[in-house]
């Protein structure tokens, strides 16, 4: 028993991959997604405000099994048989922002020659 009002979360909890299905459904598309079987995220229950596809239903054009079943395996299979196994920020890989850095360093420098040159 807790002596909390709050219920325990289950968000914390290992979440199992679906098994391949004929029909597959969005909602076997995001726990491939929260069972980290795309390597995009640990493995634990993602609660989200609006489920996969809902904006789809929403419009009248939900998908089909077709583009679920291509989706599923996009999101798996391809991943996995590029070696890829995991995004880049699980192993901070991300590299240095080169091109950010620069920038913020050009627009310093003009700054800096436009107010020397303005400056007596």
């Amino acid at each position: 028993m807790t002596k909390s009002d709050i219920p325990p979360t289950h968000t914390i909890n290992p979440i199992d991959q679906p098994p391949d299905s004929d029909a597959p459904t969005a909602a076997m598309l995001k726990a491939d997604i929260d069972s980290g079987a795309s390597g995009d995220k640990t493995e634990v229950f993602d609660p989200g405000m609006a489920m996969l596809g809902t904006c789809e239903e929403a419009s009248g054009t939900p998908l089909t099994p077709a583009q679920l079943a291509w989706a599923r395996r996009q999101e798996t299979f391809h991943r996995w048989r590029s070696g890829l196994r995991t995004g880049i920020a699980h192993h901070r890989r991300d590299g240095f922002p080169t091109v950010f850095v620069s920038f913020i360093v050009l627009v310093g420098i003009v700054l800096l020659s436009g107010i020397s040159m303005v400056s007596p």
